[in-house]
């Protein structure tokens, strides 16, 4: 079958790093309900400020090496050993920087609880810096069983401890607790796991060889981590850290399933991918095996997210966070678009020199630019039709671009995903349709009633209309138990 060309290992990769995603995505869902009903909107808008400042820093310190390590071939214990020691010297310079820039920060904001929480939050720049090889040698070794489970424990206790604090009136500490603890139960148990990653011999010259990619790739994820983040500088100061609360949380929980699938698929076929690159006909198809088995899931899940959304936050979150409902639907759009974006660009970071990856990154942050200086003014809905415009130009770029190195141009990738759209468009109508029919029940046995119908309409369509996805997720499953 069609996946099976991607190898077992893969296809087990795949299973194991979407179920942990799965596992872990609930764990943090429900420690987000519960932790949002304990905190106040300010709180998460305050986080969503210092989350700016954490995303491009951390993109800084990998700049680009984990990715090279995992596109080259045969990586030497001296490029290890050298990537290792640059993480760990660059976290620890952008933490003595940021440190002394949250003062200004704070006092820009108007809260200083940023000045105070700062410190300690940033301390996930260290300690995120020894995950970095490690993750890139398991990785490597397809050991994504053992990835997974280490991440999920990590997010079990960490979610844990997040809610206890929550509960014990701890507010925003609970949020800070949570980071570092999730980053530093995945550092102890890499290391005590794989001890001894490499013989531990720092050359500049190893670096100097590896650099030309990196910086490539450096250059568009940095440009990426700030454009992604920064229309919340602006909400935080021209609206409200309120407002911001309101928004990032829409951003946080869409980001949940989004995130868990983009991970679970990115992560697995990137160095998959790596080893088809020299195989054309290989490649192409694990392309779009990838891009079908990914729609398959996300389409039926972002739109059911947007026909549930008022009874699902009225039910898990309460009244005081029904402004997030508005942005949550628009921005759960954007989710259509995303993951597959994300599997297009992996194709680009394979077989392009990275040159192309710049072009199209200044390309497309120009664009953003324009969206949001059109949208900022005009408030944080406006923001967030701005986000779900560009997540949506992203895709087409990227498509466009990865057609050039694979045999599946755009034509192929739209017939590709669109039985998969069609189906999830028509389970969102009937919600849509049925929904005015049973809003004289219960809030939770109409959620009930809303997500076992849209299962049933997408599943009952996949199988009537014989969608070859459906197919490959069986195979995958089977794969998994096997």
């Amino acid at each position: 079958m069609a996946i099976g060309g991607l190898g077992h290992k893969v296809v087990s990769g795949v299973a194991w790093s979407f179920s942990e995603k799965l596992l872990s995505m609930v764990i943090q869902m429900a420690v987000s309900i519960i932790v949002a009903r304990s905190l106040s909107p300010d709180d998460f808008g305050v986080m969503a400020i210092l989350t700016f400042f954490t995303s491009v820093a951390l993109t800084i310190v990998d700049s680009g090496f984990s990715q090279t390590l995992i596109r080259k071939n045969t990586p030497t214990d001296e490029e290890y050993a050298s990537v290792l020691g640059f993480n760990v010297a660059m976290s620890l310079l952008l933490y003595v920087v940021l440190v002394a820039c949250a003062p200004m920060v704070a006092k820009f904001y108007g809260r200083e609880v940023i000045a105070r929480v700062a410190p300690v939050l940033f301390l996930v720049l260290p300690i995120n810096s020894l995950c970095v090889v490690q993750t890139v040698l398991f990785t490597r070794e397809f050991r994504f069983a053992l990835l997974s489970k280490t991440v999920f424990v990590a997010s079990l206790i960490s979610g844990v401890v997040a809610v206890v604090m929550a509960l014990c009136g701890c507010g925003i500490w609970s949020l800070v607790a949570q980071r570092l603890l999730q980053m530093g139960v995945k550092a102890v148990a890499f290391w005590l796991l794989r001890r001894r990653p490499c013989t531990m011999r720092f050359s500049l010259t190893a670096l100097a060889r590896m650099a030309p990619f990196s910086l490539r790739l450096l250059a568009t994820d940095l440009i990426a981590a700030i454009y992604n983040n920064v229309a919340q500088l602006f909400i935080g100061k021209m609206h409200s850290t309120t407002q911001l609360g309101f928004y990032s949380q829409a951003q946080k929980l869409k980001d949940l399933p989004v995130t868990s699938t983009v991970q679970a698929v990115q992560g697995v076929t990137y160095p998959a991918l790596s080893q088809l690159k020299d195989d054309t006909a290989k490649f192409s198809e694990g392309y779009r095996s990838v891009v079908r088995v990914c729609s398959f899931v996300i389409f039926p899940l972002m739109l059911g997210f947007v026909a549930i959304a008022e009874d699902m936050f009225a039910l898990l979150l309460g009244e005081k966070w029904m402004p997030t409902v508005p942005y949550f639907e628009i921005l759960a759009l954007s989710g259509l678009f995303f993951p597959l974006s994300a599997i297009a660009y992996n194709v680009l970071k394979v077989q392009s020199d990275g040159r192309v990856i710049v072009r199209l990154e200044i390309l497309r942050r120009v664009v953003m630019t324009l969206v949001l200086i059109y949208a900022i003014p005009r408030g944080v809905e406006a923001v967030a039709w701005g986000m779900t415009a560009m997540a949506a130009v992203d895709m087409l770029i990227n498509v466009v671009a990865a057609g050039r190195y694979t045999s599946l141009r755009f034509c192929g990738f739209a017939t590709t995903i669109l039985p998969q759209l069609l189906a999830a468009v028509a389970m969102w109508l009937v919600l849509y349709a049925v929904h005015p029919t049973i809003c004289g029940l219960h809030v939770a046995l109409r959620l009930a009633v809303e997500i076992v119908a849209g299962v049933s309409i997408y599943l009952i369509l996949s199988v009537v209309f014989r969608l070859r996805a459906l197919g490959d997720v069986v195979e995958l499953l089977r794969s998994k138990s096997a």
